[in-house]
């Protein structure tokens, strides 16, 4: 009998076990992603100030229609679009070839990686703000502008410009984020065996031969990764609008989340913030979903 009851109690835990350890994360992502997810669709649907939330009212599809008849709403997913139509490829190719140079055993190539890394450990938060100074249009101020004027060439507004404002927070997130992702690449070109280039030098395959042919196919699956987590990355960016530029000038920085924050905390239109982040929500999707099917066939 006590056999019987030891191996019964066996099998309840093993039963137990897996649930024990996926039920914390399930109940987290059920909290703060699932619920809130519904809430906003739910939201998306009705007329709700967050200052009046006793005045909730069912209004249909009202947001949507003024969303998509909003000239600012086309004017952040315009911006959004390029942001990330230039990051992608950039921060891909930047930390690709990064992660090339620091692969090669040559000395100080730790020093180099922990250098092309380190700008990952600072928040975006704090990167923003220090770009803001070293980008400051007035000589003296700002670095850039201070080392241009010394050098007899014209200044830069750079961030006060709606010409350079969105390239110049462009460059500042490819800084950002390439060591990152060269990081990720780099794990990917170690798990390449040597004797593939070891084979191709054999053959007289050169340097270049050797990447196109051996290195980029034997990483694919990583590089399809890299390309989606920085499609959405892209996608998702609000924390340098908000800090550098405030969206501005004249709304060339202004985002979709930048958008959506606008209009949820600072107007406290909750109804009308949600049916953006449904809009939102399904194009990113969209986009992801196309960018994998179009690497997938390219390879």
């Amino acid at each position: 009998m006590k056999g019987k009851k030891l191996m019964h109690s066996r099998k309840f835990v093993n039963r137990v076990t897996p649930y024990l350890f996926v039920g914390p994360a399930v109940i987290i992502i059920v909290t703060f992603l699932v619920i809130p997810a519904l809430m906003a669709l739910g939201y998306s649907f009705t007329y709700f100030n967050m200052l009046k939330p006793q005045k909730i009212k069912f209004i249909g599809f009202e947001n949507y229609a003024s969303l998509f008849a909003a000239d600012l709403f086309a004017t952040a997913m315009i911006n959004t679009i390029k942001y990330a139509v230039v990051l992608v490829p950039v921060v891909c190719v930047v930390s690709f070839l990064l992660a090339l140079l620091v692969n090669q055993k040559l000395k100080g190539s730790t020093i180099f990686r922990t250098a092309f890394f380190s700008p990952v450990l600072l928040s975006m938060t704090v990167v923003s703000i220090l770009w803001t100074v070293i980008l400051n249009p007035t000589p003296g101020y700002g670095l850039v502008n201070t080392i241009l004027e010394k050098m007899g060439l014209p200044v830069c507004m750079f961030l006060r410009s709606r010409e350079t404002a969105l390239n110049s927070i462009l460059g500042m997130s490819v800084w950002q984020l390439a060591g990152y992702y060269m990081m990720i690449f780099l794990a990917g070109l170690q798990g390449v065996p040597n004797d593939l280039y070891e084979a191709a030098s054999i053959d007289g395959a050169n340097t270049i031969d050797k990447i196109i042919h051996i290195t980029i196919p034997s990483i694919r699956n990583v590089s399809v990764f890299v390309i989606l987590m920085t499609t959405i990355s892209a996608m998702k960016m609000f924390t340098q609008s908000y800090v550098m530029t405030n969206g501005g000038p004249d709304n060339s920085t202004t985002t979709m989340v930048f958008y959506i924050y606008q209009q949820g905390i600072k107007y406290h239109n909750i109804g009308f913030a949600s049916a953006a982040s449904v809009v939102f929500f399904i194009i990113v999707v969209a986009i992801s979903f196309i960018v994998k099917r179009f690497v997938d066939n390219e390879n």
